[in-house]
């Protein structure tokens, strides 16, 4: 009786444990994938499911969830021969979980081979101006070139994003370079129009100052010829006006000698009227 106790005990672990191997609950957001004796047999959908214990086997559990794949950072040369540094990210889906495991060794790191190759294709055909403002044209042209590939994969291309796309740092120094360089022409240049109109302006101002003194000039040849004629019409003799209009100027000048700093003394002549006469004396002869 003992005997036969241990054997249905044994039947029925026996039963549960086939009953536990024959049943899987997929978890929501994954996709197992059911090998039979070694071979893909099925894909589990989340839930409840049923398999044959000791024949079928959950060989992989791939998820059904978004995955973000980094793509690392890589040098790449423009069509203008110069060296940028460009990553991206790619957001992938899988859709068919058989073609995935079985489709590719390592379907992560095949894509990412797959985006450096169709990213450095898709920039060398590109200018570094071009590269460096077009990104949302790399992306079309890099979703486009990878889409169809991985799809035979069972993965669908979410999207694929530009992060970085930067030359490198030697190019960026001959850019501060190129950059300073222009600055300093520019401003050399605006200095140098500075100049130019202060030049003009200076020149137009001596001009300016030149014709006043030109008018000015007339105007007291005019006051001084309409003194002569006055004082002639009241003195009546060609002699007088002008000794009088010197003898006027002499005084002037005498007193702006008195009164300056570096005189100290100043001795008038007695006769000031001879004085004038002597000076124009042979003039007025003539």
């Amino acid at each position: 009786m003992g005997s036969f106790s241990i054997v249905m005990l044994v039947l029925v672990a026996l039963v549960v444990f086939t009953v536990f191997k024959g049943v899987r609950i997929v978890p929501q957001g994954y996709k197992w994938v059911v090998q039979r004796l070694g071979k893909y047999s099925q894909t589990l959908e989340p839930g409840l499911n049923l398999i044959i214990p000791f024949v079928d086997d959950v060989a992989y559990k791939v998820t059904t969830k978004d995955i973000v794949l980094d793509i690392p950072s890589q040098e790449v040369i423009t069509r203008d021969n110069v060296v940028i540094i460009a990553n991206a990210v790619a957001y992938i889906n899988i859709v068919r979980p058989d073609k995935a495991v079985y489709g590719i060794e390592d379907y992560e790191y095949g894509i990412r081979n797959l985006v450096q190759t169709s990213l450095r294709s898709i920039i060398g055909e590109m200018d570094l101006d071009s590269a460096l403002s077009s990104r949302d044209e790399i992306k079309m042209k890099l979703k486009h070139a990878i889409s169809e590939d991985i799809a035979d994969w069972g993965i669908t291309l979410k999207t694929v994003e530009i992060q970085d796309i930067n030359p490198s740092q030697t190019m960026q120094a001959s850019m501060e370079e190129q950059a300073a360089a222009e600055r300093l022409r520019r401003a050399t240049v605006t200095r140098a129009d500075g100049q130019k109109q202060a030049a003009i302006l200076e020149a137009d101002g001596r001009l300016e100052a030149s014709r006043r003194d030109a008018e000015a000039q007339v105007v007291l040849a005019r006051g001084s010829e309409e003194s002569i004629r006055l004082i002639t019409n009241a003195m009546g003799t060609e002699e007088m006006p002008i000794v009088y209009l010197l003898g006027e100027q002499y005084i002037k000048a005498i007193r702006e000698l008195a009164e300056s700093d570096n005189s100290k003394m100043v001795v008038l002549p007695a006769d000031i009227l001879s004085t004038v006469k002597g000076m124009v004396g042979d003039k007025l002869k003539v």
